[in-house]
C-alpha cells in the first residue's frame, strides 16, 4: 500500500479554491435521476464516492453525461418512477453516504436491488436506516436483520411514518425524506439537533411538497421533481484541511474561495474562532446554498471543549480538528461524538492512536477525547487505516512536526479529495 513522507515544520500560504462539495454532488445525481428532463451542474467533485453514486443511476437507467477532468454533468432524469432495475449488484465502494440515501430511494421503487459495499462499508451499522424504512413497508434484508451490507431491497407501497432523528444523521433524514416522496401519507421528522440541509434545500429547488411544521419537517408524496441547474459549491469538509492547517500554524496566510458556508456545516469555523483564531468570512451569495470566502492567519491555539450539541454540525471535521487540539494551549476536551466509532474506521480510536505516535497527548473516552495542547509533534509514522479523513489529517500535522511524518495506506483519500497532496504541495511551497 502506497504511503507519503511530509516533511515539517511548514506553514500554508496562497489560494486555494476546493472541490466540489461530496455531499451536495451525491444529491445533485440523486435529484437529477427523479427529475423530468435534463438538469445540469458545474463543479461536480469527480472522486471515487460520488462516482459509485452515479454509477448506480446509470445502472438503473439514467444517462449521465460527465465531462471528465472538468466537473460537467449533465442527467437525463427519468423522473420519480423511471428507474429501472439492474441488472447487477450496485457496488457503493466506501460510500456510506451512497448506501444509505439510496435505500431511500429505492424503498419506493417496485423492483428488487442488492446494495454491496467494500468490506469498511460492510462492516458499518445500517439498521438506523433499514429499521425505519421496514416501518414505511420496504422489504430489506442483510446481514443481522438488515444491519450490514450486502443489503437486499425490494420496495413497493410504502406509508409515511413519524421518525425522531435521535442520531441527527443527514443521511437517514436524507432517505426518509426521499422514501416520502413515494409514501401515502405525510412522513415526519423531528430532530432536536439539526443536521446538515442539503437535502431539504433541493427538494425545495425541485418544487417537492416539504414544509416545516413547529419541530417537524413534513414530506408528502411527489407527482414530479423539476430539474435543476446549478454551480456545486467548494467543499467545506475538503477546505477544513487547509483552513485547521493555516490557523494553527504561526506564518500561515491562507484565502479560501468559493466554499460552501451552510450553517450546518460551519460549525469547524466556530470550534476555530472560539480557540482564537484569526478568521474573516466574505459571503458573496445565500442560494440555493450560501457561497463565500475564508480568509485566516496563523497564531497558537487555545484549548477548547466541543460538547455533544455541536457533534452534527462538524463530525467530518473532528479528525482536522483533534489536530489542532492536540497542538492548542491548554486542554481540550471532546464528548458526545459516539458516531466517530462507526465511520470508515473508528476514528476516534485511530485519531488517538496516530497524534500520541508523533508526539501528542490524547487520551481516548467512549464518546471522545481529553487532549492536552504539545509544542509540537515529533517524527514518526501513522497509519490512515483506510480512511481519507485520517490520512489527510496526519498529512496536515506534519505543518508543526520537528521531523519527518510518513502517512500509511493514501490511496483511500481518492474516495473525496484525490488532488489534496498536489494542493498540500503546492500551498506548502508557496509559504
Amino acid at each position: 500500500m502506497p504511503s507519503k513522507v511530509l516533511n515539517g515544520p511548514s506553514c500554508l500560504k496562497g489560494i486555494f479554491v476546493p472541490p466540489g462539495d461530496k455531499s451536495i454532488s451525491h444529491r445533485a445525481v440523486m435529484f437529477g435521476a427523479l427529475a423530468e428532463g435534463q438538469s445540469s451542474f458545474t463543479h461536480f467533485l469527480e472522486a471515487e464516492d460520488c462516482l459509485r453514486t452515479l454509477t448506480a443511476f446509470e445502472c438503473m437507467g439514467v444517462p449521465m453525461g460527465l465531462e471528465k477532468g472538468t466537473g460537467r454533468l449533465t442527467v437525463d432524469g427519468v423522473g420519480l418512477s423511471g428507474l429501472c432495475a439492474p441488472k447487477g449488484d450496485l457496488d457503493m465502494g466506501n460510500s456510506g453516504t451512497s448506501m444509505r440515501i439510496l435505500l431511500g430511494i429505492l424503498a419506493g421503487q417496485r423492483f428488487k436491488a442488492t446494495l454491496t459495499g467494500d468490506p469498511s462499508l460492510s462492516s458499518r451499522p445500517m439498521r438506523r436506516v433499514t429499521q425505519p424504512l421496514k416501518k414505511m413497508g420496504a422489504q430489506i434484508k442483510g446481514r443481522d436483520n438488515g444491519n450490514f451490507a450486502p443489503l437486499v431491497i425490494h420496495g413497493g407501497r410504502l406509508k409515511g411514518i413519524d421518525f425522531v432523528n435521535e442520531l441527527s444523521s443527514a443521511q437517514v433524514k436524507s432517505a426518509l425524506l426521499f422514501a416520502g416522496l413515494y409514501a401515502e401519507g405525510q412522513t415526519r421528522i423531528q430532530e432536536f439537533i439539526p443536521s446538515r440541509d442539503h437535502t431539504e434545500r433541493f427538494l425545495r429547488m425541485c418544487g417537492a411538497p416539504l414544509r416545516q411544521e413547529g419541530e417537524w419537517l413534513v414530506v408528502e408524496k411527489a407527482v414530479r421533481l423539476s430539474p435543476l441547474h446549478m454551480a456545486i459549491p467548494g467543499d467545506i469538509s475538503a477546505a477544513a484541511f487547509f483552513l485547521v492547517g493555516a490557523a494553527m500554524t504561526p506564518g500561515s496566510f491562507l484565502t479560501i474561495e468559493n466554499v460552501c458556508l451552510n450553517p450546518t456545516r460551519t460549525g469547524v469555523i466556530r470550534v476555530l474562532e472560539r480557540m482564537g483564531a484569526k478568521i474573516e468570512i466574505k459571503r458573496l451569495k445565500e442560494e440555493p446554498e450560501p457561497v463565500g470566502c475564508i480568509y485566516t492567519e496563523g497564531c497558537r491555539l487555545k484549548g477548547t471543549r466541543i460538547p455533544k450539541e455541536e457533534i452534527p454540525a462538524l463530525i467530518d471535521e473532528l479528525p482536522i480538528l483533534m489536530v489542532a487540539m492536540a497542538l492548542a494551549e491548554g486542554e481540550s476536551l471532546i464528548t458526545g461524538a459516539h458516531e466517530l466509532r462507526v465511520k470508515e474506521t473508528d476514528r476516534i480510536q485511530s485519531m488517538v492512536h496516530n497524534l500520541n505516535a508523533i508526539g501528542g497527548s490524547l487520551q481516548e473516552l467512549p464518546d471522545g477525547c481529553i487532549i492536552k495542547g504539545v509544542e509540537h509533534f515529533s517524527s514518526g509514522t501513522g497509519q490512515s487505516f483506510g480512511d481519507h479523513r485520517t490520512a489527510m489529517s496526519l498529512a496536515v500535522a506534519s505543518l508543526a512536526a520537528e521531523g519527518e511524518i510518513r502517512v500509511e495506506d493514501i490511496d483511500c483519500v481518492a474516495t473525496s479529495f484525490p488532488a489534496f497532496f498536489a494542493e498540500f504541495e503546492r500551498l506548502k511551497q508557496a509559504a
